[in-house]
């Protein structure tokens, strides 16, 4: 006799899935449960989207063709609303093609041979067959998060020996307990084989941010849900903080992604991972604020289950219970997570980079300095603070170029210049650098914003990490080991700004930019007006400017600095703004590093 759900639909064909991972019985144990729910009690528990397979009626849903099509001409707007919109069913073949189009999409370098992963296994098992005991994971897995969603004994084998190869290949990942995971989701859907190249896509993409490879990265995450969680679940984040006061709050949100992964039904969890493997990690943050927003309508709701004296008792597994019994199917839950407004991917990534630049910073000074991210417009240092950066930094005097200004004795300690570990020029060049630096910058810690070694050669990315940051410090290398650079004294955000007229303002900036040059001559070039001349016209205010193709310093008769959209070639000639040589011999080179700086305050 044939399974039915309540409706009368048979479920005969409702469990089967292409992989032999996972065990048989699970689909259909797992799609029953909320059919029969839903038929108890329709309105408490809509779990599953019974009108998609109601006799009569064909869900009109699009194919994988459809969504190929999409990508394939870079219609990734277009692609993202039908992933987000079309329901399919959690046991539908098309994820099999679906899933491994959408990570390999965000592929880097060259195409994968045939046969490369296996060879990767013979290297680090010595063979390709699957080992009788336990594979040891890599230390970069967290061993109490390796969630198996079902996959039989043989499918829990083949995610180890899949995360153990990508340990090997990638030695760089140091902390990563949602990779375990989320190769086990995979291999519901695909091969071994096909697994390994998904994730390897994943780890090292284009551009978006798919998973945390560090635990600096990984707190990140947290506390950026819990910062924009704050703005946009405030109701849910201030009932929280009510029942829980103090820092058990904060403790609450350092699991925000298991919420997720490891709290919701599988069909909620395979829909969701239908939108991440598009789009990123802003869809898991999306979703952990919609739970958040979900648990407090419901636990606040009249006659609701979730009390105030029962969530406080267990605060900690408050939202994972939620999450395991939550009262919405997946197309609510991901209308909920979409139709938070004003949460742009621009938006996310600022408060991202920030609290990174924090954590960075606090890493670097070990804990005992708290530090923030500083705009020299509204963040200056106390009188307090001044004296204080003076006590310690009296006892260097830096050692100057010949075409540098006085000596500075009174400047900086040497303890900000010895965190850099720069590509592109040593410490005894840095010294010199740090001592034409504003006074008051010389009291922030440099931080590392954007480098071409590590975050590749597009000035989209070069924007995405600096553009909010005042000041900036950039410091180029040519293929010819030339070394110069500009303090850029406002935000590369300001190429946005529209003047009175609805027009963007062609050059911005002020007159604390310069110039330098550190190799193979050492000299700074300050504004021409800084010694306060009248007359000299509006060729010596062109201190930067920017568009999606380019980037410029100083203007006037020629650019000192112009760079491309790919950040790989560019210029440099004398220009009016700072009257300064070209930077290089040959006035055209190829940059080999560029490397970008900002600067956050001890407190």
């Amino acid at each position: 006799m044939v399974a039915k759900t309540p409706e009368g639909i048979s479920l005969e064909n409702l469990s089967k899935r292409a992989s032999v991972y996972i065990d048989p019985d699970c689909d259909l144990y797992l799609e029953l449960q909320y059919l029969q729910s839903a038929a108890a009690d329709f309105n408490k528990c809509n779990c599953f989207d019974l009108h998609l397979l109601a006799p009569g009626k064909k869900p009109n849903l699009k194919t994988f063709q459809d969504v190929q099509s999409l990508i394939q001409q870079g219609k990734k707007r277009e692609a993202k609303l039908v992933l987000r919109e079309n329901s399919w069913p959690t046991n539908s073949p098309i994820r099999s093609q679906l899933w491994p189009a959408l990570c390999t999409q965000h592929h880097v370098g060259k195409t994968m041979l045939d046969g490369f992963y296996w060879d990767m296994v013979n290297q680090v098992f010595g063979t390709t067959e699957l080992p009788e005991k336990p594979i040891m994971l890599p230390p970069f897995v967290d061993s109490t998060h390796c969630l198996p969603y079902h996959l039989t004994r043989k499918g829990r084998a083949v995610a180890d020996r899949v995360v153990s190869v990508l340990g090997y290949a990638c030695p760089d990942i140091t902390y990563s307990p949602t990779l375990y995971p989320i190769t086990a989701i995979l291999l519901h859907f695909m091969s071994e084989e096909e697994c390994y190249h998904c994730m390897a896509s994943l780890v090292a993409p284009k551009e978006k941010v798919f998973i945390t490879q560090t635990k600096l990265l990984y707190e990140v995450t947290w506390k950026t849900v819990m910062q924009i969680a704050k703005k946009h679940a405030k109701s849910a984040v201030l009932y929280l903080t009510r029942l829980c006061p103090g820092q058990k709050s904060e403790r609450i949100f350092m699991d925000w992604c298991w919420w997720i992964l490891g709290g919701l039904p599988f069909p909620h969890l395979v829909r969701v991972m239908d939108c991440f493997f598009h789009e990123g990690i802003k869809v898991f943050y999306r979703v952990s604020l919609a739970i958040l927003i979900l648990f407090h309508k419901h636990s606040t709701a009249t006659n609701s289950e979730w009390d105030a004296d029962t969530i406080k008792n267990d605060i900690d597994n408050a939202l994972p219970k939620f999450c395991k019994n939550i009262p919405v199917s997946p197309t609510k839950l991901l209308r909920t997570a979409f139709s938070i407004r004003a949460l742009s991917s621009t938006y996310i990534s600022r408060i991202f980079l920030k609290t990174e630049m924090v954590l960075k910073s606090k890493s670097v000074l070990s804990g005992s300095k708290q530090m923030v991210r500083s705009r020299s417009s509204d963040n200056l240092p106390t009188s307090q603070s001044q004296v204080n950066v003076q006590m310690m930094s009296h006892t260097l005097t830096i050692r100057e170029g010949a075409h540098s200004p006085d000596v500075r004795v009174l400047s900086m300690g040497v303890f900000p210049t010895q965190s850099i570990k720069s590509k592109v020029c040593d410490q005894d060049d840095l010294f010199t650098l740090w001592s034409w630096l504003p006074v008051r910058i010389t009291m922030y810690q440099p931080v590392l914003l954007y480098t071409t070694e590590e975050h590749g050669c597009s000035l989209t990315t070069f924007y995405v990490r600096v553009e909010q940051h005042e000041p900036t410090l950039l410091m180029i290398k040519t293929c010819n080991n030339e070394v110069f650079g500009a303090y850029c004294s406002s935000r590369w955000y300001e190429r946005n700004v529209r003047n009175d007229r609805g027009q963007r303002q062609a050059y911005f900036g002020t007159g604390e930019t310069f110039l330098f040059s550190l190799y193979p001559e050492r000299a700074k070039y300050p504004w021409v007006g800084i010694e306060g001349d009248k007359g000299l016209g509006h060729a010596s205010e062109l201190f930067m400017a920017a568009d999606s193709k380019m980037i410029t310093i100083g203007g006037g008769q020629g650019q000192a600095i112009w760079m491309d959209e790919n950040i790989r070639f560019g210029k440099t000639d004398r220009c009016q703004t700072f009257n300064n040589p070209p930077l290089c011999a040959s006035g055209d080179f190829e940059i080999r590093v560029l490397e970008v700086y900002g600067f956050v305050e001890c407190e």
